[in-house]
């Protein structure tokens, strides 16, 4: 039998593991509250509105049935350009700034968090924005462990979005509102700063895109890339 002295170590040591799992825990949940929220919805007060939807409570009738509204058309853009949906992301919405702050969002309309969830501040309830940030989780669901330099993720998440900020509608020729003049931000952090400076680089950026598949298969492109293989010269 166990001594009084091993067990009390013994308890030491679970109280230590919890102690350390608690504090990795609050780390989490302060310094990145957006994977906390979308890890655990209700955690921060969201209420499930329909499979992998949520949205912050008080809402109107009216109010969640526009939200699921804008998630569904989102969700058939998406699909009918992927051909199908290999990825299920969880949706956060939020009305209210007070509320997209609490989950641990910023100044923008929308975000893709680690690829595998999208969340939605009060200006980016909009199915061109929500499908946006659905094809961002789409792309690297299809891609696994292959990459694709940012101006393309993002170039192809307008392209996919239909967003008539920086796009042509479809059946105008060439879509490009705005050509690019030279390398295009290939990094995060790139893209990040270029499109701090000059929010046209997206529309530089899908028109990069928008060119090449309007002459190539880009969905045999992403498997190649997911296969690991390169991405070939896009001008």
């Amino acid at each position: 039998m166990r001594g009084p002295k091993v067990r009390r170590r013994w308890r030491w040591v679970a109280a230590g593991i919890a102690a350390v799992l608690a504090a990795a825990v609050a780390t989490v949940v302060t310094a990145f509250p957006a994977v906390a929220a979308t890890t655990c919805p209700g955690c921060y007060g969201l209420q499930r509105l329909g499979p992998g939807v949520y949205a912050e409570p008080g809402l109107s009738p009216e109010q969640q049935r526009h939200l699921l509204d804008v998630v569904a058309a989102a969700d058939r853009r998406v699909a009918q350009f992927y051909g199908g949906r290999q990825s299920a992301p969880a949706v956060l919405a939020c009305l209210s700034d007070a509320c997209y702050e609490r989950i641990g969002g910023g100044g923008e309309r929308g975000i893709a968090v680690l690829n595998r969830a999208v969340m939605l501040s009060p200006r980016g309830v909009d199915p061109v924005i929500a499908a946006h940030e659905l094809s961002h989780v789409e792309l690297h669901a299809r891609l696994g462990s292959g990459t694709v330099p940012q101006w393309f993720d993002e170039g192809l998440a307008v392209l996919v979005s239909a967003d008539p900020r920086y796009l042509l509608p479809e059946g105008a020729g060439d879509r490009c509102r705005v050509a690019p003049t030279g390398p295009l931000p290939r990094t995060p952090q790139e893209w990040l700063a270029a499109a701090g400076a000059d929010r046209q680089v997206y529309a530089m950026a899908a028109c990069a895109v928008s060119r090449w598949v309007a002459t190539h298969d880009v969905l045999t492109l992403i498997d190649d890339l997911a296969a690991g293989g390169d991405l070939p010269p896009i001008p």
